[in-house]
């Protein structure tokens, strides 16, 4: 299939700048939510050429592909798009470390335990009678 050079390039950058892309199994759809330019089914056919060079990953379900940019992929669009090395797909990034949940609780009880609200002791006293809801002690 053809595809024109102005939509290969938008897909090739789309997917080198996500690292993944993901597209429905319809070959009659004319747009793609993300990329602007090339229809459906070029995206479907481009991506199925790069998964039998071995350039992406795809896994489908319920009626998507899901490409994933392989390590040679990634080589291969970086010569093609002609970029530098240090520009790397959104889905190779570091994220910045989260602190732990251990340290967030911590945090949250700096000034010690919350005493105890709520329960049954709000509405029956200790004797345990009283209008309150609970096994016998009836009137």
């Amino acid at each position: 299939m053809f595809i024109p050079k102005e939509s290969r390039i938008a897909v090739f950058s789309y997917l080198f700048k996500e690292g993944v892309c993901v597209v429905r199994k319809d070959t009659r759809s004319q747009t793609h939510p993300q990329i602007e330019g090339p229809t459906n089914l070029e995206i479907l056919m481009l991506m199925k050429s790069l998964e039998s060079r071995g350039f992406v990953r795809i896994t489908f379900s319920w009626q998507y592909n899901y490409c994933y940019l392989t390590d040679e992929g990634i080589e291969y669009l970086r010569t093609y798009l002609a970029l530098p090395a240090e520009i790397i797909p959104n889905t190779h990034k570091k994220q910045a470390s989260r602190p732990d949940m251990r340290d967030r609780e911590e945090d949250k009880y700096a000034g010690g335990r919350p005493a105890f609200r709520g329960g049954d002791r709000e509405y029956r006293g200790r004797e345990g009678g009283g209008g309150g809801f609970g096994r016998g002690g009836g009137v």
